[in-house]
């Protein structure tokens, strides 16, 4: 298969030099040969030296200090092909998927961002969240290839270059974990289908178990979505959990902490969704799905 020039991978990476280089040996390796961005995210373990040295044709950026998720924005910004593929350091795509991907989109114009199968780890086991997404209760769109959902991974997520960017990409506010949420929202507030495709396929592969203080990033970025983007209400419901539950959990207490350090910031960029979207995510609600994982 000849290059594929209609779509690039921006890959985002802090202090796992080992990892990223590996990630990169497999997306080089693809067949669609995509253009490889890697954003660092202020690496101290010479990331970027070690990328040029063993992958020349990657392009790296540096972030200048760690940003996170929005660190994604400056790789999208500085893509030139229509469709942007995303990785992170532990994470990568099965041959012939972004090709998948592209023909999807190409062939979907309102169509801006294809949620991934995903596998975990070397015996590439079905991740729980491809279940999710395939039985999402939103109402199939005749304009989307498949399931119409409000989440997803983020480092198996392609996405319409023009849409990522109409959108705002990811907020800064949420630095790493849910932060795929508050995108799915904004891009159906601008008119944008997200689905999730079978046939695109994305392998996970994390290194340990659960990082510490994961739960209480999860608990505030789900809050800081729902004062986003929800009504008061919803927000305070969020809000109200974690208090209830700060009592007795010190992830939850830190959680709280966090919160309520950001609100201004969250409150300054408050927008609430388009009736139609926001009756998307009641509906999702009502099903039990929890705000910041998926559908």
């Amino acid at each position: 298969m000849t290059a594929d020039s209609r779509i690039t991978v921006v890959v985002i990476t802090h202090n796992r030099r080992d990892q990223v280089l590996g990630t990169l040996d497999r997306l080089t390796a693809l067949p669609e040969r995509p253009p490889v961005i890697v954003v660092d995210n202020a690496s101290t373990d010479g990331t970027p030296e070690a990328v040029a040295a063993r992958h020349p044709r990657v392009t790296v950026l540096a972030a200048g200090r760690n940003l996170g998720a929005s660190g994604r924005n400056l790789g999208v910004r500085h893509a030139r092909t229509p469709y942007v593929a995303f990785s992170d350091d532990d994470s990568w795509w099965e041959p012939g998927s972004l090709a998948r991907a592209a023909d999807l989109l190409d062939r979907h114009p309102r169509l801006g961002l294809l949620a991934a199968c995903v596998r975990v780890g070397p015996e590439g086991e079905p991740d729980p969240l491809n279940g999710l997404l395939a039985g999402s209760p939103l109402d199939r769109a005749a304009d989307l290839p498949g399931p119409p959902v409000l989440g997803f991974l983020a480092c198996a997520a392609v996405a319409r270059r023009e849409a990522y960017l109409e959108a705002g990409g990811y907020h800064p506010v949420f630095f790493v974990g849910g932060e795929e949420t508050l995108l799915a929202y904004d891009l159906a507030a601008h008119g944008w289908g997200v689905c999730h495709s079978p046939d695109v396929v994305a392998v996970h592969s994390p290194l340990g178990g659960v990082r510490p203080g994961r739960a209480a990033v999860q608990l505030r970025n789900a809050a800081l979505t729902a004062w986003l983007r929800r009504p008061l209400a919803v927000a305070w419901r969020h809000t109200r959990g974690i208090a209830v539950r700060a009592r007795r959990d010190p992830e939850a207490r830190q959680a709280l902490r966090d919160l309520l350090g950001r609100l201004p910031v969250v409150l300054r960029d408050r927008r609430p969704l388009p009736a139609a979207v926001e009756a998307a995510a009641r509906r999702l609600d009502a099903q039990g799905v929890v705000e910041g994982a998926v559908p």
